[in-house]
């Protein structure tokens, strides 16, 4: 039985308890050599507002007979309110080691700026920039003008405009062209992604009326056509680029539903989703549909992401026909949707690369991420190997594996990459989930955080993201010391 006189520290017994009107004041603390570094350094502001806290801390623990007499020296208690600081000080968003296979992966910021959309960023935000200001006339500029040449030449349309995200280019393109109205789409693309963003939600909050056609897994052009009313305002194509409808299926493409539309004198709208600007084939990648060949089949608006397969911020880029451009540009919507100037500098840069197709896999990371060999990941691996089983030695073995990647953010949802990297698993069956879930945590708490992912009972470290195996390596003695 523990005696009254016993104070307790997390369970465990303090050697001398402190007692709370031996804390310093906070005056005290904020006078001392170490503490007023800090404030000449951070302000007086921030710095006694964590002292307080400190000192608020430290009384309740002593007030609990769980406060060791040495933690309130002035040292100590200097050190405490050093690493309160910098805890708040400290950025919540994070650089991390992506290995999860996964090249454009939505919880880890999709995909990579080039070094060109860095820099550009980095010197237009330096100082004022004409964003909405004509140097040329000297008058009022449109902040579209910024990409919509680009973006024309790039795809081929008459006119051009961003929005914040490809979901706002959709609500904002159903919003100015068939408020009010109904608007026709297949029942098999009436998708839903993340954050249970789905189609008609998106229809409804648009102040349009959605009208189903087909079933989910066959669609002909007669049901458009036996559809569309006096009430009709639009018909719609959405590419089912988060999962694939196989076998028994039938769908109308863009060109014969812009047909049917503009026979009635309708528009035609599709949203691509992650919209490749060039045929990835061309890289030995699967095909996935772009805004240029849209265009070319017909259809007033094509809309698009501009941090998937494009490689650039996060954007809604519409391109279309300079009618179609024009009633969505003036809509009362689109300024509260409007791209914000850091993204947009990102996104010209970005666009920049485009003209010189020939250096894309160099200068895009995105591309250049998705066509690195698996021969050369799987050296990568092989190089690797030795360090990281004696960093997680002896609680796990390490072997060079061939992994399946995939593209990401609903890109080509079926498609796989053939890569490697190394596979980790516990060295003893016997609570080898609890074992990989303590190394997952280890990787996660490293400096910069390593992300795999598990399968299989093993944790996975794919590769082919990793293009400078020193931002992993030098971390592995604090991996093994972490594991003990």
């Amino acid at each position: 039985m523990r005696r009254l006189n016993e104070s307790v520290v997390n369970g465990s017994q303090a050697a001398h308890p402190a007692n709370p009107k031996d804390l310093p004041s906070i005056d005290r603390v904020l006078r001392g050599p170490d503490v007023a570094a800090l404030v000449a350094e951070h302000g007086h502001t921030l710095v006694a507002g964590e002292a307080r806290a400190t000192i608020d801390g430290l009384r309740e623990r002593a007030r609990q007979g769980g406060l060791d007499a040495s933690e309130i020296a002035p040292e100590a208690v200097a050190r405490a309110v050093q690493a309160r600081v910098a805890e708040r000080l400290a950025s919540r968003m994070r650089l991390v080691i992506n290995l999860t296979g996964t090249v454009i992966h939505t919880n880890l910021g999709r995909a990579l700026l080039a070094d060109a959309a860095l820099q550009h960023l980095l010197t237009v935000m330096a100082g004022p920039n004409n964003l909405e200001y004509d140097l040329a006339s000297g008058g009022r500029g449109d902040r579209d003008s910024v990409v919509e040449e680009l973006l024309c030449t790039l795809t081929g349309a008459e006119a051009a405009t961003v929005v914040n995200n490809n979901a706002a280019a959709v609500l904002l393109t159903i919003a100015a062209l068939a408020r009010g109205q109904e608007v026709i789409v297949s029942r098999g693309e009436l998708v839903e992604i993340g954050g249970a963003f789905r189609m008609p939600d998106v229809m409804a909050s648009a102040g349009a009326t959605l009208v189903e056609v087909g079933t989910t897994n066959r669609t002909h052009p007669r049901d458009y056509e036996q559809a569309i009313t006096e009430r009709t305002g639009l018909l719609m194509k959405v590419h089912t680029s988060n999962y694939a409808v196989q076998g028994f299926t039938s769908a109308v493409d863009e060109g014969e539903i812009a047909r049917i539309a503009h026979a009635r004198g309708l528009p035609m709208a599709t949203d691509l989703g992650s919209g490749a600007l060039i045929d990835m084939a061309a890289w030995g990648l699967p095909h996935e549909p772009t805004p240029m060949e849209k265009i070319q089949a017909g259809c007033d608006v094509v809309s698009f992401s501009g941090d998937k397969l494009l490689g650039g911020p996060q954007a809604g880029l519409i391109v279309g026909t300079r009618a179609a451009i024009g009633r969505i540009r003036k809509f009362p919507m689109k300024r509260a949707l409007r791209m914000s100037k850091l993204p947009l500098a990102a996104l010209e840069a970005t666009l920049m690369l485009y003209l010189r197709p020939e250096r894309l896999a160099q200068d895009l990371p995105t591309l250049r991420l998705l066509t690195r060999p698996a021969d050369a990941i799987r050296e990568q691996a092989e190089g690797l190997l030795a360090a990281v089983q004696a960093a997680v030695a002896p609680r796990f073995t390490v072997a060079v594996a061939d992994m399946q990647g995939q593209i990401g953010s609903g890109s080509l949802p079926v498609e796989r990459l053939p890569s490697a990297g190394l596979a980790i698993a516990p060295a003893q069956k016997k609570g080898a989930g609890r074992a990989l879930d303590e190394l997952a945590a280890a990787l996660r708490a490293l400096p910069r955080p390593v992300i795999g992912r598990v399968a299989d009972d093993r944790l996975l470290l794919d590769l082919r993201c990793l293009e400078d195996s020193a931002l992993f390596a030098t971390q592995l003695p604090a991996l093994r010391q972490a594991l003990g």
